[in-house]
């Protein structure tokens, strides 16, 4: 549909799992479109595989968890590009602690990833798109346990907690600047991370996505491929004025009681 065409996409842990389906359905939409992460390896088989199906793709290594990389990789794409129309902060981190066994460092680590590094890249790509008096679209990735979540995801909740406040702060105070920021608060979501996250921290076997879908209403996990087509939605002219909205992309519905 060309939903993105002619815009230039800034998605930020966009190497693996959903960051990398959303840089997909924007070279699909007709973005020219950047990536961020740590590890060079996933990030450049990415862009060859987006520019092998005809799209622009840049890869930026960054470790988001410093904030002067996270404001530095925005303008590395400002300069490759010329500018930034939209960004999507997909990044996070999700190891796991509990109220009473978080350390002081694991805390930080999560502010940094969760909060911090969406926070700068904000204000670097916000700031870009103020000075060209052009509109923008922001797009962070939440999660549905914000809202409380569970025991032994403490430091994270609260990061992406954060996240929702923020969300809502600068859609606020750059509405007139036609800059719209949006969240997206995801549920269970079958990704690489996610796997990798279950195997650490739980004992997962091979068969875990299939147990886990079992116990789900929809008899399945998210999709990062359906979470995609929504955030370039949300990113896209389409989704219209729309602006602040954090929205639960999930299939448990919250407040509901059985």
């Amino acid at each position: 549909m060309g939903l993105l065409d002619d815009k230039v996409v800034l998605v930020n842990g966009g190497s693996q799992g959903v960051g990398a389906a959303i840089a997909r359905a924007a070279v699909r939409e007709g973005a020219a479109v950047a990536v961020t992460g740590r590890r060079a390896e996933p990030g450049a088989e990415l862009v060859a595989e987006l520019t092998a199906a005809g799209g622009r793709a840049l890869f930026v290594r960054a470790d988001l968890a410093d904030a002067a990389q996270a404001k530095a990789s925005v303008a590395e794409v400002v300069t490759a590009y010329g500018r930034v129309d939209c960004l999507v902060n997909s990044a996070g981190l999700t190891s796991r602690g509990t109220l009473l066994d978080t350390t002081p460092e694991l805390f930080d680590q999560h502010i940094a990833i969760n909060l911090k590094a969406p926070f700068f890249a904000m204000q670097a790509a916000v700031a870009d798109m103020v000075a060209r008096k052009e509109p923008g679209t922001v797009v962070n990735i939440i999660t549905s346990s914000a809202h409380g979540g569970q025991p032994f995801l403490a430091p994270y909740v609260a990061a992406k907690a954060g996240l929702i406040g923020l969300t809502r702060n600068a859609a606020h105070a750059h509405r007139f600047d036609r800059v719209r920021i949006n969240g997206l608060n995801i549920g269970w979501t079958a990704t690489e991370g996610e796997d990798a996250t279950q195997r650490a921290f739980h004992d997962a076997g091979d068969d875990w996505r299939e147990q886990a879908a079992a116990r789900l209403p929809m008899g399945k996990l998210g999709q990062p491929d359906e979470i995609a087509d929504f955030v370039v939605f949300l990113l896209s002219d389409r989704s219209g004025v729309v602006t602040g909205s954090v929205i639960d992309w999930d299939q448990n519905v919250l407040g509901g009681l059985d």
